[in-house]
């Protein structure tokens, strides 16, 4: 079961950082959003979507 839920972090990162890189940003903000996914990997996702995301 923790496999589970450990893949679907890891998943939900990937697709994060993907949406990241995407995005319009400056390139600083990219790194600071996806250094924030990485090390925050289920709250980082969470505040990027609220906060990070028009």
């Amino acid at each position: 079961m923790s496999r589970i839920i450990y893949l679907a972090v890891l998943v939900l990162d990937v697709i994060v950082v993907l949406d990241i890189l995407k995005s319009n940003k400056d390139m600083e903000k990219k790194i600071l959003w996806i250094i924030a996914v990485i090390f925050l990997p289920l709250l980082g996702p969470v505040l990027y979507y609220l906060i990070g995301r028009k």
